[in-house]
């Protein structure tokens, strides 16, 4: 049986988020998550009424993690540098992006801090993509990304991209150079 231990807020989000990649929400239980961090549900429920309460804080200090990478943003001098740091960003929490699908899966009904979680949580994620049009015009500004192109199309382009799974040899240095060529030039040579 579980012993009675504590357990920090870091290992209880790296735990949660690695059970909710691997058995998604609907096999997400507190019995699992009390398993895998070998505690007894009991220390979890001091904290969490349910799973949903759980996962939509770990959701909160994901996307709160990931909005504070998007501030650094406006401090890097320049598009190119910009460009790549919010690329990295986005491949250094690219789970999240899978995650934050079952936001939709998580009822409401009955539990106020579900629901104040989900408000919270639909704010930073319309902040979120807020701050990347944003970045997508200030780019299109300074003749850096074609304005004729969509800026849904040219996020969805980045974030798919970063999702592709490396199954090669390269490094993730050599991954990201050649993400980020894909994205910047395309695969089409021109003559």
């Amino acid at each position: 049986m579980a012993r009675e231990r504590k357990f920090t807020t870091d290992d209880l989000f790296q735990k949660t988020k690695q059970l909710l990649l691997a058995v998604g929400y609907e096999g997400f239980t507190i019995q699992l998550l009390a398993k895998e961090l070998d505690v007894t549900r009991a220390a979890i429920y001091k904290y969490y009424e349910n799973k949903d309460e759980l996962i939509t804080d770990y959701l909160l200090y994901e996307i709160d993690r990931f909005m504070a990478d998007l501030k650094k943003l406006d401090r890097l001098e320049n598009f190119e540098n910009q460009f790549d740091f919010l690329l990295r960003s986005i491949l250094k929490h690219k789970e999240i992006h899978r995650v934050a699908r079952m936001f939709f899966l998580i009822p409401i009904a009955g539990n106020e801090k579900v629901a104040k979680n989900k408000e919270k949580l639909e704010k930073l994620h319309n902040d979120m993509y807020d701050r990347l049009y944003h970045f997508i015009a200030s780019g299109k500004k300074v003749g850096k990304i074609k304005n004729h192109l969509p800026d849904a199309l040219i996020l969805g382009m980045i974030f798919h991209t970063i999702s592709i799974v490396n199954s090669t040899s390269l490094s993730d240095d050599q991954w990201f150079v050649a993400m980020k060529e894909m994205l910047v030039d395309g695969i089409y040579i021109r003559s």
